[in-house]
């Protein structure tokens, strides 16, 4: 007689299993970045998401941006309808046109910028964030005309200018007609200078390529989130081309204020005084 004795395998039939519905506690909690702590997450939303413990700044939606730092109500948004196009018929490892459909499908934005005019301390203002869970910020022919026109519409209604930039640089799926947009945005802004109101920059977590490039780092008074990563290539790419060890925090918002980059680092929850501030003095 055997020891044992091998029994039939149960099969499970999946297709009688119910699918798994949304958890109640999904979406509930957040970890921080930085120091690991889970915060419920509306209490992160309703502190500018800071976290409360160690005052990391994580990403911020940039609807929620202007919808907190502009005056109620002020906000009106232009340009809305502008959709990017896929000139050069770019294809990797997805169509760029497919890529575009589906990233505005998921976010309901037409592009990786949103730009208008509004007010701060009752200051107007013409103002743009860039989106960058938008292919990561990337500046496109829309983003860049969108840009300028910020430049144009602050030159016409002869008020300041704002921008709180977030990009990984120029979208390469655009070739030459997104590096193109570096020359345009900054041309744009000598024009409007022409008319002697400030141009106030916000550099966010990361400002980096061909937007650090060209018009983010042309303020007249350029501010920085606390700890943001500001700079054209990265610090590896650099480490590899001068083949040497870069100072710690290099490319940081306090290693820039430190060397003269930027004028000042803004505590998210301290920004919106700090820009009514200098829209008062200098606007």
């Amino acid at each position: 007689m055997a020891w044992f004795s091998k029994k039939p395998r149960i099969a499970v039939d999946t297709q009688q299993q119910p699918e798994p519905g949304p958890s109640r506690m999904e979406g509930l909690w957040a970890k921080c970045e930085s120091c690991d702590e889970i915060i419920y997450r509306q209490e992160l939303e309703k502190n500018w998401m800071v976290c409360p413990h160690c005052d990391h700044h994580h990403p911020w939606n940039a609807r929620a941006r202007l919808a907190t730092l502009l005056d109620p109500d002020s906000f009106e948004e232009f340009d809305k309808e502008l959709e990017p196009q896929d000139p050069l018929g770019f294809s990797d490892s997805k169509k760029y046109k497919d890529r575009l459909k589906a990233t505005r499908k998921s976010l309901e934005e037409n592009d990786a910028f949103i730009s208008g005019v509004g007010r701060i301390g009752g200051h107007q203002v013409s103002v743009g964030a860039f989106v960058f869970e938008f292919m990561g910020g990337s500046m496109g022919s829309v983003v860049g005309e969108k840009v300028a026109r910020t430049f144009e519409r602050a030159h016409d209604l002869k008020c300041s200018a704002l921008i709180f930039s977030a990009s990984g640089g120029a979208r390469m799926q655009e070739g030459i007609f997104s590096l193109m947009q570096m020359a345009k945005t900054s041309a744009a802004i000598a024009r409007f200078r022409t008319g002697n109101k400030p141009y106030i920059s916000v550099l966010l977590h990361p400002t980096t390529g061909g937007v650090a490039a060209s018009f983010s780092w042309l303020g007249d008074v350029i501010l920085a989130e606390p700890k943001a990563l500001i700079g054209f290539a990265g610090p590896r790419v650099i480490e590899q081309t001068i083949r040497q060890k870069l100072p710690e925090g290099f490319q940081r918002s306090e290693f820039l204020l430190e060397h003269g980059m930027i004028d000042n680092i803004v505590n998210r929850k301290d920004l919106r005084a700090r820009l009514g501030q200098i829209l008062g003095l200098l606007g």
